[in-house]
This record gives structure tokens, C-alpha cells and sequence, in this order.
């Protein structure tokens, strides 16, 4: 009975989850439309609110945003709930752009519509880090930061502990002054850090059983490891899809051909450079969270393991193991956020961390385009040219226009079919 009551508000949850478009900023004008102007289910200043504490911790934002929405309605049970409902759609869609691609390359079915769909989700990043750029870069050390990130990033991408080193850098880094964000009053009562020991020891866990499995060989060694990778980028990642990209770039794509993996021979997750950009291309061009490419790159991962129950595991272990910190994350810190919010500590740190967040998406969009352009130009120069044409094009469309981006996504895939 308490569940009948509710049933609206899951209809509403689900049917934001099939049309909200176009990434977090697209999302946080669906829910003031839908949760707020239609329904009334929260104020307007109570989303800003869980908007603004959302964007405080790692994981996946506008997912955390509409779990909080659950909560407040119906406590912990509504808020899972909610969460479910709102993951579904996109990661069944995009795990079974994992099936489908993995058909098309069995049966030799030429795949060269996704021809531009790699370089569209560089531009995409591009597009990102200036829209971020205008609002998190906005005095002398947040430009340091900037400037020290993107270098970092773009010669160090090949190092699994660069993005988490860098993080605690900048919140490190913007806490030695004390003159932008002054302490003005103290927190009236402690606060609580047991249930975020609770979150740790999972992270350490994680990355125990992984490393164990690997180094004895486990059977189904894999499937933990993918999961250990999934868990860790979505405890890591501040600033949404965009972040967890060039993260999840470096761990299946790049890190498999270090000289360090390759002289241990150990067989190790790993993607080509295509499958990943076409499917964090694709990821745009449908409604739900970004994060849900977590399905993809698990089916994607797990697709030749010798069966298809394996595959479909694949994209069940992403999905779970990429949303199960946010969700963890968001429902141990919110009861505690108003407290928090009495700390400058926390506000000087987000402004470092917001800061490298921009610094990072530069220097992968740098890496990344360098790996698509330097490949093409080899193969030949008509290939890079397009490539350049592509980016440019979905940058400026992005920039100037307010063109939709899976119109964006579907006009690629025409011109990779046409040419």
C-alpha cells in the first residue's frame, strides 16, 4: 500500500528516464520541468540545493540528484527504487549496442557508419571542458591548476593513479588560503564518519579481491576485475561522464599496450580504441545517465570469455559496479550535508577539484585527439582531414547552436554510411 502511493511519482522517474537528453546540464532542465514546474515534488530551491551538494561529492551527479529526489519523498527504499527505474533504459540500451556490435563484427558486416562517431566524442569532451572552463576557472591558483592538469594528464595518462593524485592535489592546493572562502561560523555538532567507513572498506575490498584474483588466476578472474574497475571509477570521478571518459580510456585502451603489461604478458581488460569511442559516441545520442556506457564497455569486455551469459554479465557487473558508489556515496553524505555545509574546508576543496576536473577533460581531449589524428594520418590524409572537419563541426554545433546531440550523433553516423 505504501508503495501504491508512490506510483505516480515512479511513472514521472521513468519517464524522464526515456527523454532527458543531453548529459547532466540537459537533465537538471528536465527535472525542473518535470519534478519541479509539473509535479511539484521538490521546490525549485530545494533541487538547487541537492544539485549543488550532488556536484560536491564523486560519481554520477544528475543520477545522485534524482536518487536524493526519491528520498526525500520516500526514504531509503523509494530512493533505490527511484535509482533502478532511472538506470534501466539507457543501460539496456547500451548494453545491447555491446551485442550488436559484437554481431556485426562476427558476421563481417561492415561497420563504417560509426566511422565518426570516435571523432564526435572528442568534440563533445572539447565542448565540455569550455563550458566548464567559463565557470570553475576563475582566479590565479584554480588557472594553475588548470594549466598543471592538462600537462600531467596529456604525459602521465598512461599511469592508472593520475587522476585520483591529481584530485587531492587541488583540494589540497586551494586550502592554503583562507581569504576566498573564510571560516565564518562552526559547525554546531560533530559529525558521523562511520557509515563512510562503510563506503572504504568496500573500495578496499574491491581492490583486494581484484588484485588477488589476478595475480592467482582465478577462473572467472575478470569479472572481478571488472567490477574493481567500475567500483573505483565511480568513486573517483568528479564532474561527471565527461571525467569518467578519458579514465575509462586509459584503463581498457591505452594501459593494455604499457611496456609494463605487455612484458608481464598478464591478460589484462581490454578494448580497441574504436569500440570505445564509438560507444562513449553513442552514449550521447540516447536519454538516461552517461555513466550507463559502464554496460557497454562490460559487455564489450567480457564478450569473449566463451559465453554469452558472460557477456550479458558483463553488463550487468558495469552497471552495478559503476552507480553502487554513487548511491552508497549520496545517501551516507546527505542526512549529514547541512552540518557540512558549515565547513569552508569542503567549499575550498571543491574549488581545486572543480578546477582540475577542467584541467583533466583538456588534456584528454589533447590525448585522445592526438591518438585518432596521429592513426589517421598515417592511413591517409583524407581520413584526417574528415576527422579534424568532425571535431570542429561538433564543437561549433555544440557552441553556437542549440541543435540536440543526438541529432548531432545521427547526422556522424549519416555521413560515415554516405562516405
Amino acid at each position: 500500500m505504501i508503495l501504491l502511493r508512490h506510483i505516480p511519482f515512479l511513472k514521472a522517474v521513468f519517464l524522464y528516464s526515456i527523454t532527458a537528453f543531453g548529459g547532466p546540464q540537459g537533465h537538471y532542465g528536465m527535472m525542473l520541468k518535470t519534478f519541479v514546474k509539473q509535479r511539484k515534488y521538490v521546490s525549485e530551491k530545494e533541487l538547487l540545493d541537492l544539485v549543488s551538494f550532488c556536484n560536491m561529492i564523486p560519481g554520477a551527479s544528475s543520477t545522485q540528484t534524482i536518487t536524493l529526489i526519491g528520498y526525500k519523498r520516500g526514504g531509503t527504499g523509494l530512493a533505490l527504487l527511484t535509482l533502478l527505474i532511472w538506470i534501466f533504459p539507457a543501460s539496456v540500451l547500451m548494453g545491447g549496442l555491446s551485442f550488436l556490435l559484437s554481431y556485426l563484427d562476427k558476421n563481417s558486416i561492415n561497420t563504417q557508419w560509426f566511422r565518426f562517431i570516435q571523432p564526435m566524442a572528442v568534440g563533445f569532451i572539447a565542448f565540455s571542458s569550455l563550458k566548464l572552463y567559463k565557470v570553475c576557472i576563475n582566479n590565479t591558483i584554480t588557472r594553475i591548476i588548470l594549466v598543471a592538469a592538462s600537462f600531467i594528464t596529456f604525459f602521465a595518462f598512461k599511469s592508472p593513479w593520475v587522476f585520483p593524485v591529481l584530485i587531492i592535489c587541488a583540494g589540497i592546493a586551494t586550502n592554503f588560503s583562507d581569504k576566498r572562502i573564510p571560516q565564518k561560523t562552526l559547525p554546531t555538532q560533530k559529525i558521523k564518519w562511520a557509515n563512510i567507513l562503510i563506503f572504504l572498506f568496500l573500495f578496499g575490498l574491491t581492490g583486494y579481491i581484484s588484485e588477488t584474483a589476478t595475480r592467482q588466476n582465478w577462473e572467472n578472474r575478470k569479472a572481478i576485475n571488472l567490477f574493481e574497475n567500475n567500483y573505483r571509477f565511480g568513486s573517483l570521478v568528479f564532474g561527471g561522464g565527461d571525467v569518467l571518459m578519458p579514465m575509462m580510456y586509459e584503463q581498457y585502451v591505452v594501459r593494455p599496450k604499457t611496456e609494463k603489461i605487455l612484458k608481464s604478458k598478464r591478460d589484462v581488460l581490454k578494448m580497441s580504441k574504436e569500440e570505445f569511442l564509438t560507444g562513449s559516441g553513442m552514449v550521447r545520442a540516447i536519454p538516461g545517465p552517461v555513466f550507463s556506457i559502464a554496460s557497454f564497455t562490460g559487455g564489450m569486455l567480457l564478450r569473449n570469455e566463451g559465453s554469452p551469459l558472460l557477456h550479458v554479465l558483463g553488463c550487468v557487473l558495469g552497471v552495478i559496479g559503476i552507480f553502487l558508489p554513487s548511491a552508497l556515496l549520496v545517501l551516507f553524505f546527505f542526512p549529514i550535508w547541512h552540518n557540512l555545509k558549515k565547513y569552508a574546508v569542503i567549499f575550498r576543496s571543491l574549488e581545486g577539484i572543480n578546477a582540475v576536473v577542467v584541467g583533466i577533460m583538456a588534456g584528454a581531449f589533447f590525448y585522445l585527439a592526438k591518438d585518432i589524428l596521429f592513426t589517421d594520418v598515417q592511413i591517409s590524409l583524407k581520413n584526417f582531414s574528415l576527422d579534424v572537419v568532425v571535431i570542429i563541426a561538433t564543437f561549433l554545433t555544440l557552441e553556437y547552436t542549440k541543435t540536440k546531440a543526438p541529432f548531432i550523433v545521427f547526422a556522424c553516423l549519416l555521413l560515415g554510411w554516405l562516405l
